[in-house]
């Protein structure tokens, strides 16, 4: 399950935020999560609580905002929306796509006090 080592990751960046600018408790973390990212933000959420105990940011709630994935189709020359890789393209039904975004993922914004 690689959601808990990318939550490990986030308390790391929660708590390195902590020390550059002193707060000492983290209310909300928000993530911005890409379709097509390979997260699954449900299992994220259940990992999430488990890496947070004994940190910074224990008791703090996760808030997943989701993107959608786009890809630029070369034969339609449209910016699409896709739901996976390797699906036609919605528009035309061409095959060659290029993502341009729903890869991400990154904490967005942090509450706290």
């Amino acid at each position: 399950m690689h959601e808990m080592a990318l939550c490990e990751g986030i308390v790391g960046i929660v708590e390195e935020e902590a020390r550059k600018r002193a707060f000492t408790k983290v209310n909300v973390v928000c993530l911005e999560i890409g379709a097509l990212s390979h997260v699954a933000p449900e299992a994220l959420k259940f990992c999430f609580e488990a890496v947070a105990a004994r940190t910074i940011a224990q008791g703090a709630r996760l808030e997943i905002v989701e993107t959608p994935g786009t890809a630029w189709c070369m034969a339609c020359s449209k910016t699409v929306e896709i739901g996976q890789r390797y699906e036609p393209c919605p528009s035309c039904g061409g095959y060659q796509l290029q993502v341009t975004g729903g890869e991400e993922m990154r904490v967005r914004e942090l509450e706290v006090d």
